[in-house]
Formats: C-alpha cells, sequence, structure tokens
C-alpha cells in the first residue's frame, strides 16, 4: 500500500514538474533564433512588413528573427511549412488577406486550415488598393466610371496580378455592386499592370497605391478613389469607393501568425512588442510612405477580423467564378 501511495506520489510530482516546465520554457522565449516565413517572393509589401517586425524584435529580444521567403501557389507552400512547424514560437508566418481569407474559397483543398491551423497575433497592416484609369477613359470620378461602363459594356478592360488576388477581387467586388461589365486581364505583378495601363492596352486597374499613386501623381494614370473606408493618409485628396458605393472596402492586409497550441505566454510577449512598434512615429511614417496603414491588433480582435474577412471574400469569389484548381 505504501509503495502503491509512494508511486502515486511521485507521478503526481513528476507531472507537476512537467506542467511547470512548459510556461517556464515559454517564459524565456526566444532562447534561439526565430524564423519568420513570408510565403511570396522578397521584394513585396509582405517581405517589407516582415523585415520590419523581424528588426524590431531582434532588438528588443537579443535573437535573430530570420525572415525566410518560401514562395508558390499564392501563398500556400509557406503558410503550410508554419502549420506543421512545431508550436514553440520559432517558426511564424507573416500571413495575407490571400492566406487566410481568400485562398480557402478560391482553392479546392488547402494543406492547411486556415481557421483551426494557426494563432494569430496581430494584424500588422491594412493596404488599400487604389481604383486607377488610363487618361483615356473620360471618367473622373467612380460615379462616372459607372456610368461609362454601363455604356461601355465589356468593352472595358481591366488588369490583376492573377486570378484570386486581392487587386483581381477588389475589381469583382466592383462589378457586383455596380452591376457593370469588364474584361479581366491577368498579369504576373502589379509592375506588369502599371507598364500595360500607362500604355493603354488596358483600361483600368484596382492596383496597390503603393505603385498605382506615384503614377497618378505623375499625370500618367488618373486616380479615382481609394478601397478603404476612410481615406489614406498617403493620398488624402482621393476620395474613397464608399463615398459612391457606401460600405465598399477592399484592403489588401497582413499580419503575423504563429501555429496553432503556441503557449500563451509567448503570444503575450509578441502582442505586447507588435504594438508597441507599430504606433511608433518611425513605424507609422514608413507605412504611410508606401500606403499602408499600421492596425495592430489583439489576437481576439485578430481572429474576428479574420472571420469577418474570410466570409466576405467567399461570396465574391463564388460570384466571379475564380478557381485556380
Amino acid at each position: 500500500m505504501r509503495l502503491k501511495l509512494a508511486w502515486k506520489l511521485s507521478c503526481g510530482l513528476a507531472l507537476a514538474a512537467l506542467g511547470l516546465a512548459a510556461p517556464a520554457k515559454a517564459q524565456e522565449w526566444p532562447a534561439r533564433n526565430v524564423t519568420i516565413i513570408v510565403p511570396f517572393t522578397a521584394g513585396g509589401t509582405a517581405d517589407l512588413f516582415a523585415r520590419h517586425v523581424a528588426n524590431h524584435f531582434q532588438q528588443k529580444f537579443g535573437h535573430a528573427f530570420l525572415v525566410e521567403n518560401r514562395a508558390g501557389a499564392g501563398g500556400n507552400l509557406g503558410a503550410a511549412a508554419v502549420a506543421k512547424a512545431s508550436p514553440d514560437g520559432y517558426t511564424l508566418l507573416l500571413g495575407t488577406v490571400s492566406t487566410h481569407a481568400i485562398n480557402p474559397t478560391l482553392y479546392s483543398k488547402l494543406p492547411f486550415d486556415a481557421a483551426k491551423d494557426f494563432q494569430p497575433v496581430s494584424l500588422i497592416a491594412r493596404l488599400p488598393n487604389m481604383l486607377v484609369v488610363n487618361p483615356k477613359i473620360p471618367a473622373k470620378t467612380v460615379s462616372e466610371l459607372i456610368t461609362y461602363l454601363k455604356a461601355n459594356p465589356d468593352k472595358i478592360s481591366y488588369g490583376s496580378s492573377g486570378v484570386g488576388t486581392s487587386i483581381h477581387l477588389a475589381a469583382e467586388l466592383f462589378k457586383i455592386k455596380t452591376g457593370t461589365q469588364m474584361t479581366h486581364v491577368p498579369y504576373r505583378s502589379s509592375n506588369e499592370i502599371m507598364q500595360n495601363l500607362t500604355g493603354g492596352h488596358i483600361d483600368v486597374a484596382f492596383d496597390n497605391i503603393t505603385l498605382a499613386w506615384p503614377q497618378a501623381k505623375a499625370g500618367t494614370l488618373r486616380a479615382l478613389a481609394v478601397t478603404s473606408v476612410t481615406r489614406s493618409p498617403t493620398a488624402p485628396e482621393v476620395p474613397t469607393m464608399a463615398d459612391t458605393l457606401p460600405g465598399f472596402e477592399a484592403t489588401s492586409w497582413h499580419g503575423l501568425f504563429a501555429p496553432a497550441g503556441t503557449p500563451q505566454p509567448i503570444v503575450d510577449k509578441m502582442v505586447v512588442e507588435m504594438k508597441r512598434l507599430l504606433e511608433t512615429p518611425e513605424t507609422i511614417a514608413k507605412f504611410t510612405e508606401i500606403g499602408a496603414v499600421p492596425s495592430p491588433m489583439t489576437p481576439a480582435e485578430f481572429t474576428t477580423f479574420i472571420a469577418s474577412e474570410r466570409e466576405k471574400w467567399a461570396e465574391v469569389v463564388k460570384a466571379s467564378g475564380a478557381r485556380v484548381d
């Protein structure tokens, strides 16, 4: 009896020790280098945001935060790598509207569950698209463009950076809300969109403000609106789509994710530093320069936001008939 009681006691103490060990390890995080996977090529906005976060975390925590680009399948390859990673805080994801809100409907099968396989940490930034037209299009406002499109159904073309991208679906959302028709011309990048739009090969685009606004300021394109619900600090003189189409919003967004099951103390550490970083004047100025708006959120707020975005874009994807596989 005594031996049995002693065995139970020793087992209980061992389990208690294990229970204490996990929080202790979490509190020590990071004890080594951390990898932030960007599921797109280097040089884009996702890469820029990841490196900005990595630099801050490295200075704060004293260990290297390494950015690794794993592009492919619309962001799915890199996202899958993080979904399958150990939930110990040493492999993170720079996720986007594509990986977590659009792709779950755009692809018939994903190598991860966007809702269950990740722990949202914080939204980083929202990046509105900008509705721009070639100057040969007579419209100077969104209302005038709608009138022009209805008078010329299927005669106007719009460019995107590929089927199912936020640039493509912003235009599809516009078509749905206005009952207009345009011909979709997909390209491989925003740079190609700009080249063909300024060259007059296509007529309209809902492109990233980062590339579209400089062209508009130079006079090679005409900016009609931004797709955020409020005016962009980068181009405050340009009205919003919502001014003409109430409730219209189609912004690209980027956020930080960890694998599901990552200990809460580790997540909490990252949340505190994300908020601190995104509220600094340096970050606000840097992001405004490229048209982005720093947007820190708590994990709960971010989770709710993603769910609403996934529902919204699922409707647009289905209505547009867009499919990748």
